[in-house]
């Protein structure tokens, strides 16, 4: 009984660091957030003092509620419901990018002469360092000597025709788009293609042969087989994906446009940023980032 006493106080020492880790870096900081979301909190940045005064759900009002005037309702906060809104157009790339990811996971289940380096290649640019990528995309995009615009005037010219490329991320018309098409090239051959190419394979293959003896074509054979039996992953990826899109957004604003122009492609996340770190607002920035966790939540909770 003395050697299992001494076996479990071993283990629970051998956690003690990663617990510790735990409460100081993490659970301590999210409390002190949620504190913080209740308070009128500005950071003086010099010298670096923080001036806190218990205000209540003044700022949850401040960013949820609405007021009367001129006989309409405003938002208290009308950029809140416009990055939210950027947010969640952002967001809409998210069907093209699992659609993308199960065909091309399909055809990387085929038993191809030198698959496992074309599944390589593929993945990439999900472990590529974020930032290499932006800089990439940035000078794709640039409207005087980026590859897109000089492959745009080069087809005009074969055709005959002026063809000029658009300003991608300086016109409010394209920037989002822009944004979309990149995240939509990093997604493709990235996790969701692996968990795609994973559920598939674990399809017995005597469903297919059953169907094949019954007559059935490919896409009968997709629809009664293969798309059922991915569905649980379909489901799971559907709810990663949104909640990723809710926390994403930032390094390609930081980087790529600064949130513009004129905030078209400001996401939530950016905005938290902006109000910790460029406008010092602390208190609302933390109740930006406890409204944004109780929408995921929501959302992990199913």
């Amino acid at each position: 009984m003395k050697a299992r006493h001494i076996e479990t106080a071993t283990a629970y020492l051998f956690l003690l660091p990663n617990f510790l880790g735990f409460l100081i870096f993490t659970s301590l900081p999210v409390l002190a957030s949620l504190f913080l979301s209740f308070m009128d909190a500005q950071l003086v940045p010099w010298p670096r003092v923080l001036s806190a005064n218990f205000i209540g759900f003044a700022n949850f009002i401040k960013l949820l509620g609405f007021h009367a005037q001129d006989g309409a309702w405003l938002a208290n906060d009308p950029k809140f419901w416009k990055f939210a809104g950027n947010t969640l157009f952002l967001m809409m790339v998210i069907p093209i990018q699992m659609f993308s990811s199960l065909i091309l996971a399909i055809i990387m289940n085929q038993k191809l002469k030198g698959i496992a380096a074309f599944r390589t290649i593929y993945f990439l640019p999900t472990i590529s360092n974020g930032v290499a990528i932006c800089l990439l995309w940035q000078w794709i995009y640039n409207p005087n000597f980026g590859f897109l615009n000089s492959m745009i005037i080069n087809i005009g010219s074969m055709l005959g025709a002026d063809w000029q490329g658009p300003l991608w991320l300086s016109s409010i018309k394209w920037a989002k788009p822009s944004l979309m098409i990149m995240s939509l090239w990093v997604a493709i051959g990235g996790y969701n293609t692996i968990l795609y190419l994973a559920a598939l394979q674990n399809i017995p293959k005597d469903y297919y042969e059953a169907a094949e003896i019954d007559g059935a074509n490919g896409w009968q054979k997709f629809w009664a087989i293969t798309w059922p039996m991915i569905s649980p992953t379909t489901f799971f990826i559907t709810i990663m994906s949104i909640i990723w899109g809710f926390q994403g957004g930032f390094e390609q604003a930081y980087i790529m446009t600064r949130g513009g122009p004129n905030g078209a492609t400001t996401t939530l996340e950016y905005y938290i940023y902006n109000n910790l770190y460029e406008w010092h607002h602390v208190g609302y920035a933390a109740s930006i980032a406890w409204f944004l966790f109780i929408i995921i939540f929501v959302i992990t909770l199913i």
